[in-house]
């Protein structure tokens, strides 16, 4: 589904003393399929833009269309809970959304919600814990008594159980350690391929924008700041440093490689192992 936000602003508590604009007069285009990584600092809008992308705010001024869906000011959307059904959306500490009796009851709240039949949803289910790597013997236990990566993976699944065609990531991988990080974006990545999902990560690590996204969005205090793919626009150092945002560690370790051998290796998403393979035949050859 294609997304497309055109002169969208967005103010919280209007016309009162705690009047605030988070995003302003912003213009974006995301196209279906596609992954793409939102950054900024905190207060940039990130978290007010994702909003809208199910709903759950309308713009103040401005037009957002989401696929078949179009969410303006003055009207209301009467599609909304299809909107919704094709929105899914992973928030930060997504375990702390976990209320039902047993795991599987929990993953299949949403389906259940939208009126999916009982066989679908089972069926849904199975494919979502499969995705999330949870073992089905933990189906029938209480979601309170996995363990912290474990409820995470619950919570992922039930998202994944509405069987969305955009998949909103707010910071997935918040709290885990670097293994559970990797391992987390290495999944929802596999997810996006598979089953050719439009993903849009909100997230504070250059490396994650780096490796996963086919284009970065950077926010400033509330517009749009700069856009382009990520192994282009990271090379921009001092635009990045305006905004504090650091390049990526691999961007900077390029570049001081050319300073120090005078040897260009562009970035085009190589592992470390196949980085240090063209840099050993690069230095061979020099």
């Amino acid at each position: 589904m294609d997304i497309s936000f055109k002169n969208v602003s967005y103010t919280y508590q209007p016309n009162t003393p705690f009047e605030f604009t988070a995003i302003q007069d912003l213009s974006i285009d995301i196209n279906s399929r596609s992954f793409v990584a939102i950054i900024g600092h905190t207060g940039s809008g990130k978290s007010t833009l994702i909003q809208h992308l199910n709903g759950l705010l309308h713009p103040t001024k401005g037009e957002i269309t989401v696929g078949r869906f179009t969410l303006s000011a003055n009207q209301k959307l009467k599609e909304m809970k299809e909107l919704r059904r094709n929105v899914g959306v992973v928030f930060q500490y997504p375990e702390h959304q976990l209320f039902e009796e047993t795991v599987a009851k929990d993953i299949a709240f949403g389906p259940k919600n939208f009126g999916v039949e009982q066989e679908e949803i089972g069926r849904r289910v199975d494919q979502a814990i499969k995705f999330v790597q949870l073992p089905e013997a933990l189906l029938e236990r209480s979601p309170f008594d996995l363990s912290g990566g474990q409820m995470r993976r619950a919570s992922i699944a039930g998202v994944l159980a509405m069987n969305p065609q955009i998949l909103v990531l707010d910071e997935p991988t918040a709290g885990l350690d670097p293994r559970g990080q990797e391992d987390m974006m290495e999944m929802f990545y596999k997810l996006h391929q598979e089953k050719q999902l439009t993903t849009i990560l909100v997230t504070h690590s250059m490396e994650d924008a780096l490796k996963y996204a086919d284009k970065v969005i950077i926010l400033n205090n509330g517009t749009k700041y700069m856009e382009g793919v990520p192994a282009e626009l990271f090379l921009d150092k001092q635009a990045l440093k305006k905004v504090q945002l650091d390049v990526p560690e691999v961007i900077e370790f390029l570049f001081e490689f050319e300073r120090k051998f005078g040897v260009s290796l562009p970035y085009q998403k190589q592992s470390v192992s196949e980085l240090a393979t063209e840099i050993a035949d690069r230095l061979k050859r020099s």
